[in-house]
Order: structure tokens, then C-alpha cells, then sequence
């Protein structure tokens, strides 16, 4: 593009090896009209991005990198980091605000997908779904008596983080027939839990009370570690935990645990505190558990609608207008960024 162009780069994840998308739609066509944006995707991918890679960029769109202090060290031209999702753990905010850097997420753009797959989950663990498709694929008929599953029918949905995704799931729950949803989230008010027909409670007594103990809160220093082996020890026997948020908020050797000894009935995981997983995980050697590779929940709509909301982010602030989404508000105050803004946008 020209001298003027606005440069917007592109984490290498959305593509292949030959450099084709790998994804059908994640919003680029937002950028389609603008004629000064130039957008392009790093040549390379790393699982931090690097300085040299944003030297040059005055937005980003990223999928899984990174982004750290070291990252932003040659950003100069850096006026917004859209985060392709909800979760900003893998974004050190803190250095972003520092450079005049705001960061976006996609709010509300993925309550719905990640809502119906942990219900695709509750429903799979409770009906056994892998392990009587397993009895059939080995000829197994007859243990099929040994394999009783539940209905969904009089359980309870214990939810931890009535957010968006939470706030969705127990929406989409009703006509199961189950009894009132309960959740803990200690920064949802009482209004919140009244207008969505849900019971406040602790996380104790969720882990006490809950069939289906499902997490949907945000990685931070609060919530690492939060199901631990107190916490597990607190859930019936014929309980399943869920976690479709992030691995850090559980203990891992201490679900390994109450997985292997069948002190809790099940679990689903979409997420584990070591990603990519690139060598069979040791979840994979238990009966009572499914497992997903963090994209459970991607569909071509989520894909799509997060794009379109990242995307529109980035044109956002090319044109002075607030974006949606954003993590730190308090750098549209800073005369710093405004100075920067103007000598970029010009």
C-alpha cells in the first residue's frame, strides 16, 4: 500500500503451511472498502510474538500468540491489539496500557457457541455417549447393562461465572427439566442472578449441591488453582466437573486423581494448563472423561462473528470511535496515546 497505509498484521495461526486461511470466514471482510488499510499475517509462528514482528504494526489480530513486555519493546506504531476471543491471559495488559496500546476482546461473540457445547458435554457425560459407542466399535453388546446413564431431568447446573457464556448456558438449559441452576461469581449482582432465575451461592456449597459443576470464569490470579483438592473433595461422587474457561483454574494432578479413583463421576476439558498438547495427554488413559484440543466450541458462526467484532475493533480505532470490548478504557484518557493516535492516523 502506500506511504499512508494503515498496517494491520495478523497472527500466522489463522493460516496453513502454503499460507492459504485455514479458517472460511474470521471477519476479514470487515477491512474490504478501506483502501488505506493494508493487511497482512506474520510470516512466522511463534508462540510469543515477537518485537520485529510489531515493529511496524499499527494493529494486530491474534489468535493464540502471546503478546508480553518484550513483544510491544519496538511497537511504536502499536495503537490496538484485538484479541480473537474472550479470554486476554495470554496478553500482559499491564505493558499494553504502559505503550499506549489498547487491547479488545470479542464480548459477547462467543456466549452462544460455548454455551451449546457444554451442553453437548452435560448431555455426552450423562448418556455415556463414548463409552457405548466404544461397546459397539468392540463388539461388547452385552456390557451395555453396566453403563446406566442420567437424564438431565431434577440435576443441578452449578455455574462458576455468570457471565456472558454463563448467563447463555443457563438460558439455553431450560426445558430439561432441571431444578433452578445455582452459581457462584462474586462480581455478578443480585440482579443478575434474580433476572436469570438463578440461585447465589459459594463455591463450596455449589460443589456440594451441583450434578454438573461448569466453569466459566477468566484465568486470573484469583481463579488459578480455584478447583483444587478441597474443592473436588466437596463434589458428589456422581458429579462431573466441566471446564470449558481456561486449565489454570484447575488443579490437574488433583483431578488426575479424583478422576482415576472415581471420586467424582467424570469430566469434560477443553483446556489444559500446558497448551498445544502435542503428546497423548495422561487424561487420555481415563474412561470417564472427553477431552477437546481448546475448540469445542468453534464453529463456522463463532469464527465468523468473533472476526467481524475483532475486525470492526480495529477499524474502530482508525476512525476515533470507541471500540468494543475494550480491556483497559483508561489509555483513551492518556495524552500519550492521543499524540501517538494523531501521529499515526495523521
Amino acid at each position: 500500500g502506500d506511504a499512508m497505509a494503515f498496517r494491520i498484521s495478523i497472527t500466522a495461526d489463522f493460516y496453513d503451511e502454503c499460507g492459504e486461511p485455514k479458517y472460511s470466514d474470521f471477519g476479514l471482510s470487515v477491512f474490504d472498502g478501506h483502501d488505506s488499510i493494508d493487511v497482512a499475517a506474520f510470516s512466522q509462528h511463534k508462540v510469543e510474538i515477537g518485537a520485529e514482528q510489531l515493529a511496524d504494526a499499527h494493529a494486530v489480530l491474534v489468535l493464540t500468540p502471546k503478546i508480553t513486555a518484550e513483544s510491544l519493546r519496538l511497537a511504536s506504531k502499536l495503537l490496538v491489539v484485538s484479541r480473537f476471543g474472550v479470554g486476554f491471559d495470554s496478553v500482559d495488559v499491564a505493558s499494553c496500557t504502559q505503550n499506549d496500546v489498547l487491547v479488545t476482546i470479542a464480548k459477547g461473540a462467543v456466549d452462544r457457541p460455548v454455551a451449546e457445547a457444554t451442553i453437548a458435554w452435560m448431555l455426552a457425560l450423562n448418556h455415556k455417549v463414548f463409552q457405548k459407542d466404544k461397546l459397539v466399535r468392540n463388539g461388547h453388546w452385552d456390557a451395555r447393562s453396566n453403563l446406566m446413564g442420567t437424564e438431565l431431568r431434577d440435576k443441578i447446573l452449578g455455574v462458576v461465572g455468570l457471565g456472558g457464556i454463563g448467563s447463555h448456558l443457563v438460558a439455553l438449559i431450560r426445558g430439561f427439566g432441571m431444578k433452578q441452576p445455582i452459581a457462584f461469581d462474586p462480581f455478578a449482582s443480585a440482579e443478575v442472578f434474580d433476572s436469570l432465575g438463578v440461585k447465589q451461592c459459594s463455591l463450596d456449597e455449589l460443589l456440594e449441591m451441583a450434578d454438573f459443576v461448569s466453569l466459566h470464569c477468566p484465568l486470573t490470579e484469583e481463579t488459578r488453582g480455584l478447583i483444587g483438592p478441597s474443592q473436588l473433595n466437596l463434589m458428589k461422587p456422581t458429579a462431573y466437573l466441566l471446564n470449558l474457561a481456561r486449565g489454570g483454574v484447575v488443579n490437574e494432578d488433583a483431578l488426575f486423581d479424583a478422576l482415576s479413583t472415581g471420586q467424582i463421576a467424570g469430566a469434560a476439558l477443553d483446556c489444559f494448563v500446558d497448551e498445544p498438547v502435542t503428546t497423548p495427554h495422561r487424561f487420555g488413559d481415563l474412561e470417564n472423561v472427553i477431552l477437546a484440543p481448546h475448540s469445542i466450541a468453534w464453529t463456522d458462526e463463532l469464527f465468523r462473528d468473533i472476526g467481524r467484532m475483532s475486525c470492526n475493533s480495529i477499524v474502530d480505532v482508525l476512525c476515533g470511535n470507541l471500540p468494543h470490548g475494550v480491556v483497559n478504557p483508561e489509555v483513551l484518557e492518556k495524552d500519550s496515546f492521543k499524540a501517538k493516535w494523531r501521529r499515526v492516523i495523521g
